[in-house]
């Protein structure tokens, strides 16, 4: 079992603190009504992009941590991986679309890529974080990944819910941030825990 490393701890702070940034320079930057390009629009999505190329990272190192001693459950992981990583893309070909006006009338993302790789992204980051709650040696508790879905509705709900998305994302990955120790040396969680 791989133990949750210097690099996943930074993940999980830096991940939440650039999406913080982005929601709240997406507020400022609609204070006129009107989202777009400028100083704050384009420095939101620049820490945007950063969040997202950092999120598809993330995606790969929670692989590496889901325990997955059967054919089932690493094919299972290794899916929601790759959904993952390629919703991740998805996000990433917008936003530099968004940063880059003539690539995104150039290069559009196709239509039903914009429905799916949001959905591929969700999917696997919540598969990957259930398995690590759920598969024995259990390395999160059951509300981990509940706080990364509550992160997911918040901003399908609104964007400008942005900020409070990504503080409930960082509250979300704490026990990843947090760890410090490989699960062979850490006690399990107990039933009465995670029920």
């Amino acid at each position: 079992m791989t133990s949750v490393t210097r690099t996943t701890r930074l993940l999980c702070v830096l991940i939440p603190l650039l999406l913080l940034l982005y929601g709240v320079l997406r507020l400022i930057d609609g204070m006129d009504g009107d989202h777009g390009p400028g100083v704050a629009w384009n420095l939101g999505h620049a820490f945007f992009l950063a969040s997202f190329l950092l999120l598809g990272a993330f995606v790969v190192v929670l692989r590496s941590l889901v325990p997955a001693a059967t054919i089932r459950m690493r094919t299972a992981a290794n899916a929601a991986m790759v959904a993952g990583v390629f919703g991740a893309g998805c996000f990433v070909w917008v936003i530099l679309g968004d940063l880059f006006s003539s690539l995104a009338e150039s290069a559009p993302l196709p239509g039903p890529l914009k429905l799916a790789g949001p959905m591929a992204f969700q999917l696997g980051m919540l598969a990957l974080l259930t398995m690590m709650a759920t598969v024995r040696p259990r390395q999160l508790q059951w509300w981990s990944p509940a706080l990364v879905f509550v992160f997911f509705i918040l901003i399908s709900v609104n964007l400008d819910l942005i900020p409070l998305a990504a503080i409930v994302l960082m509250a979300g990955l704490t026990p990843l941030a947090r760890s410090r120790t490989s699960d062979a040396t850490r006690a399990p969680v107990s039933e009465d825990a995670v029920g």
